[in-house]
């Protein structure tokens, strides 16, 4: 296998996914193995890898275990999300491994167990942030975890937009107050400070974003009203409007126009919706997306790191009644 720290995974039970040779191509070959349950499962893997390997914006690391593809898991390493708490930083260096997502057929989830066994490419003795995983494996994975340590979870419904409307009319931007164009790296500081999870990740991945993947912004007098991304996993995403713009229709408009120029790029639109945004729902829901699974974000910190952070807080807190 090619790719960096292959020395890694002699005795892992996976093998890296050939990052800059035909080895990946091959598991893509071999895609509709991963025979999910539900399609758009699939589809999801499937945007990522694409996605990767059409523009290369970050340098992802694909390890498929050992006996692929009669036990299909893959794991992804995206390399560069900031995982931090709400009281202290759970190792923000930028370590490859302390970040990833796993992709796994839904009625073949008795595979997990090799990474449950996995003491090589994962440290279950440290904390680690999974990225958007299927519930049905996040579920799998708490239940092996619990001995371990905790899970701070964030869950997202997965909308795709298989049958997009043929006519949606939207009346025209004012154009003496508002136009649509292209975001500048200048701009992802003001897109991070309002990200919903921007403890998870880190500026410099909307930097990259911009630079590389379909980036507009709604502009009000030339000040950055509204704006959405498309991510390195396919989707489009990030999609956030400044409170004091809201209710003049830009939301709509830059998702109508994202998910036109996603499909034009040869994508499946696919957008990551918190369960209790009504609004959001409700918007893609005219643009034909559908609702097909929940996808979850945690944070699994080990009960001795839980114990240091409480101690922590606790110091903090006495500390600050010393000086008050």
């Amino acid at each position: 296998m090619k790719g960096g720290n292959t020395h890694l995974t002699n005795d892992s039970y996976f093998g890296q996914a050939g990052i800059l040779n035909q080895d990946l191509e091959l598991s893509m070959q071999t895609r509709y193995r991963l025979s999910f349950t539900l399609s758009a499962v699939r589809e999801v893997f499937h945007q990522t890898l694409k996605t990767f390997l059409n523009d290369r914006v970050w340098d992802f690391y694909f390890y498929v275990n050992k006996s692929w593809p009669e036990e299909p898991v893959c794991l992804h390493f995206p390399g560069m999300t900031l995982s931090v708490s709400s009281s202290m930083a759970l190792h923000p260096n930028g370590r490859t491994y302390e970040s990833f997502c796993v992709f796994c057929p839904s009625g073949e989830l008795d595979n997990l167990r090799q990474l449950e066994q996995e003491d090589v490419l994962v440290d279950w003795s440290s904390p680690i942030f999974l990225n958007f995983t299927h519930c049905a494996i996040m579920d799998r994975l708490e239940e092996f975890y619990q001995p371990i340590g905790t899970l701070e979870k964030v869950c997202g419904d997965v909308y795709v937009c298989c049958n997009p409307p043929l006519d949606f009319p939207l009346d025209d931007l004012p154009t003496e107050e508002a136009e649509m164009k292209q975001l500048k790296t200048e701009h992802a500081k003001t897109i991070h400070d309002l990200y919903p999870a921007n403890t998870m990740e880190c500026v410099e991945v909307f930097e990259k974003l911009i630079s590389a993947l379909p980036a507009y912004g709604v502009f009000s007098d030339g000040e950055l009203a509204a704006w959405m991304v498309q991510s390195y996993y396919g989707a489009m995403f990030s999609m956030q409007t400044r409170p004091e713009f809201r209710r003049k229709g830009y939301g709509i408009h830059l998702a109508k126009f994202l998910t036109e120029l996603v499909i034009s790029r040869g994508y499946i639109p696919f957008v990551m919706i918190r369960p209790e945004n009504d609004a959001s729902q409700s918007l893609y829901t005219k643009l034909g997306f559908e609702k097909h699974y929940q996808t979850v974000r945690a944070i699994l910190r080990p009960h001795a790191i839980t114990k240091e952070l409480q101690a922590f807080n606790v110091m903090s807190q006495k500390e600050f009644f010393k000086k008050n």
